[in-house]
């Protein structure tokens, strides 16, 4: 079994999929019993994109645009479907996805230009539904809160998704785009085990303080809500009604929930997790999973790779339902305003030269 690094989810770093060579790890005998490895410091490489809005056409993605500010993340979630992304940089899902990041220096500067195009049309912009756009670099590096400032200039309504309290720093931005209907945040949350967490998430912040900052985010009025994601079958499953308890009072209105998704590289990095650290529990978590996925570990389509499929799922889905309803949640958050997007006098080009305002007509 390969030995852990301090302070990260995956134990190898097999590579991506599109590489003509696999390197594989071999034990010579010298290093031991399973010693603990050193530990593995982060990179950072600026990326050089020319562009910042992605675009989705899903029919089970409740968005059409997004934006992440990051590519890899540090927060080392073992189950993040996200991980086979790296595959496309010629890095590896496993440990270079949590320790070799690239960030966006011109991300601001970026989606000006683009929501400053004539052809733009406003809709809700999505943040941090691939990596997580509060991850501990933004400490440093604070891209997401230049965006913010961006969307904030623009009035243009944004949903944000984050594993981390960091999201409350931002709260002078957020609370007065929320008074205008102009933003929301959910705070993800796998498990309330504070224990299962530092090894399921080993750079997330803990449980408890993602209660605290959907308290922080209720009283200073900016809509929050709760994503159980991922529910674990046979490991987290258990939590859900007490996730959605506790979240209720500490001041979350709507909740929603995603099953475990397993996708390319994610599957075997998964399993190995479980065989470090679950092992008792492996093997009922695996077939519980297959149980929910139609006999396999991951299904792709579009309306079931969300929730999963068969009696299983729809007894997930009722129970989570009757939860909400227990305390208090929605299960759809409130509407965010699209009426208000205008752009500033000077950020619409040549034309703002001449006292036109490019967002009429």
């Amino acid at each position: 079994m390969r030995a852990p690094r301090k302070g990260r989810g995956a134990a190898s770093n097999a590579s991506g999929r599109f590489e003509r060579f696999q390197v594989i790890p071999e034990d010579d005998g010298w290093t031991g019993d399973d010693p603990e490895a050193p530990p593995l410091q982060t990179s950072l490489t600026a990326d050089a994109s020319r562009t910042i809005i992605a675009r989705n056409d899903s029919p089970d993605v409740p968005f059409d645009r997004s934006i992440n500010p990051y590519r890899g993340c540090e927060h080392g979630c073992i189950y993040c479907f996200a991980r086979p992304t790296h595959a496309y940089l010629g890095l590896s899902p496993g440990l270079d996805f949590e320790s070799r990041l690239f960030f966006k220096p011109d991300a601001a500067s970026l989606l000006r230009a683009e929501l400053g195009r004539r052809a733009y049309r406003c809709d809700v912009m999505a943040l941090g539904t691939n990596t997580d756009p509060y991850q501990p670099v933004e400490d440093r590096l604070r891209i997401t809160r230049s965006i913010l400032e961006v969307l904030a200039e623009h009035q243009h309504p944004v949903a944000i998704v984050t594993k981390s309290h960091r999201v409350v720093r931002d709260l002078d931005i957020l609370a007065p785009m929320a008074r205008q209907g102009l933003a929301r945040v959910s705070i993800s949350i796998t498990t309330l085990d504070r224990s299962l967490a530092r090894r399921l998430e080993p750079r997330a912040p803990s449980p408890h303080r993602r209660l605290q900052a959907l308290s922080a985010l209720a009283s200073a009025g900016v809509p929050a809500g709760v994503l159980v994601a991922p529910v674990i079958p046979g490991l987290t499953e258990s939590e859900l009604d007490a996730i959605l308890a506790a979240c209720a009072a500490a001041g979350a209105r709507n909740a929603g929930y995603v099953l475990l998704r397993l996708p390319l590289e994610v599957a075997p990095l998964f399993e190995e997790w479980l065989e470090r650290h679950e092992p008792l529990k492996a093997r009922r978590v695996l077939s519980a999973l297959r149980d929910l996925r139609g006999g396999r570990l991951y299904t792709p389509e579009f309306g079931r790779r969300m929730s999963g499929d068969g009696p299983r799922a729809r007894i997930l889905s009722r129970r989570f339902d009757l939860a909400c309803r227990r305390v208090g949640l929605e299960t759809e958050p409130a509407p965010l305003d699209t009426t208000l997007f205008r752009i500033p006098p000077g950020a619409g080009g040549q034309l703002s030269l001449f006292g036109s305002d490019p967002s009429a007509g």
